[in-house]
């Protein structure tokens, strides 16, 4: 009976629309958040919670790897040269695999421009009948330890970053940063645009080849952890990153190259804050790379996108994609354009989610939710509510808006479902018809279905083994 003596003080789960009556007659109210399990097959959590010191030790393990890992740029080369299957009739993509019938307009935009950069074609109509008559190959980056941001397109002649993991022995591959705009990565393959191409492969990657010999090697982490202590969350946001590469790169430039191609390439750089990403990307790659084919592992080793299906992939589950449609980002957008002329997601940035940077990171840079109407709060919202579905925190990226906490690391597709919270993702805009280009900039969750497929494999094929 004391109960009813007392001011009553009410605790809301699930719909915030019951507290409204509540908000109006002056009631003490706490909203908690509840979300429902992705899967409504409890058997499944059962069978999983049997086996759940199993997958523990093996999470911890594979967190392992990913953290103690060191990616260091240690040269650049051919992509026909350096990256395994890699030859005249073969192109790398973004995302799961994808054949010519079922690309979107900017993945068909990025592999019509790589054609006529190869010299295979001349023009658009030459470039789309060559690929759609089977005789050129097309291969997930992925699945040749690349990425490729947006479209992610590959070609035989392009140059490549070579980063080695020094941990572990992994190498990975990416290609040099366009810029934003109409660029090939987003399916523009003008004139121009094959012009930029060209200039970076004749003059922009003999001067950084040429330059980073010189230094020999190059940590990026460290670039990476003092770009979050300065602002970036290394994919939509790279200033710092590539100002700090700049800087190591600038002197040796200078020293190895005439004066005409060192001012036009450190302008070049300069002029690209998103230079660096291709490197954030193709280090998370690294690191990640480390931890596949730990058995029983939960935790995911790749999150990527093609513009049709957003795909994933886990340690324990020995590089099968679990794949769902792609979803339409909540973007801010350039003078002109509107959500009805985005593409559904694409690219293979969302590697830098995978290992604890972007999205998971985007506390350390709270300008990026602006690209939606948001506040600072909500960039620290979304961090916090990261860790909740991850393995761990990480020891050397670190947030400083959160008393230096390491970024949230190791998505595990356990707490995925179990929680019914999913990964958080900043990306890129391209527009839906090949050769425009980039549209705009914005965030968006990852859909449900590959971390539902994934879960329902994982238990009932991994664990049962």
């Amino acid at each position: 009976m004391k109960l009813f003596n007392q001011k009553l003080k009410v605790v809301n789960v699930g719909l915030e629309s019951f507290t409204e009556s509540l908000r109006d007659s002056g009631t003490e109210y706490i909203q908690c958040e509840f979300r429902p399990p992705l899967v409504s097959d409890y058997s499944l959590f059962e069978k999983m919670k049997k086996k759940l010191a199993l997958i523990e030790k093996a999470n911890k393990r594979a967190l392992e790897r990913i953290i103690n890992s060191k990616p260091v740029l240690v040269g650049m080369g051919r992509a026909r040269d350096v990256i395994c299957g890699m030859n005249g009739n073969f192109l790398l993509h973004a995302g799961p695999p994808v054949e010519w019938r079922d690309m979107c307009g900017p993945m068909k935009g990025g592999i019509i421009g790589a054609l006529i950069y190869e010299g295979m074609a001349r023009n658009f109509g030459e470039a789309e009948k060559l690929a759609a008559s089977g005789k050129i190959k097309f291969s997930p980056c992925h699945q040749h330890n690349a990425v490729g941001p947006m479209a992610g397109i590959i070609s035989p002649s392009m140059p490549v970053f070579i980063l080695k993991n020094k941990v572990y022995g992994n190498f990975s591959y990416a290609t040099m940063n366009e810029g934003l705009g109409k660029v090939l990565r987003y399916g523009a393959y003008s004139s121009e645009v094959i012009k930029r191409l060209k200039w970076m492969e004749n003059v922009l990657y003999p001067t950084l080849k040429k330059s980073i010999e010189e230094f020999g090697e190059i940590d990026l982490k460290n670039i990476v952890a003092q770009a979050l202590h300065m602002g970036d969350e290394v994919h939509n946001r790279n200033r710092a990153a590539t100002s700090l590469f700049y800087r190591v790169l600038a002197p040796r430039i200078a020293k190895t190259s005439d004066p005409e191609t060192a001012a036009s390439v450190l302008e070049f750089i300069n002029g690209n804050d998103h230079f660096f990403l291709n490197l954030s990307m193709a280090l998370s790659k690294a690191s990640l790379d480390a931890a596949r084919n730990v058995k029983n592992s939960s935790v995911l080793v790749a999150m990527a996108r093609n513009g049709t299906e957003f795909g994933i992939q886990l340690s324990g589950t020995a590089g099968r994609w679990f794949t769902g449609p792609a979803s339409i980002p909540d973007a801010l957008y350039f003078a002109g354009f509107s959500k009805k002329d985005a593409n559904p997601d694409i690219g293979d940035s969302a590697i830098t989610e995978t290992a604890g940077l972007g999205g998971f990171a985007i506390a350390a840079s709270p300008a990026i939710v602006q690209f939606v109407g948001g506040k600072a709060s909500d960039a620290m919202r979304y961090t916090r509510q990261m860790y909740e579905i991850t393995v761990g925190e990480n020891n050397v990226y670190q947030i400083p808006y959160l008393d230096f906490r390491g970024t949230p690391t190791g998505i595990d597709v356990v707490r995925v479902v179990e929680k019914g919270i999913l990964p958080f993702i900043d990306t890129g805009v391209a527009h839906k018809k090949p050769g425009i280009g980039q549209v705009g900039a914005g965030v968006l969750s990852a859909p449900a279905e590959p971390f539902v497929g994934a879960f329902k494999y994982f238990v009932r094929t991994v664990l049962s083994g």
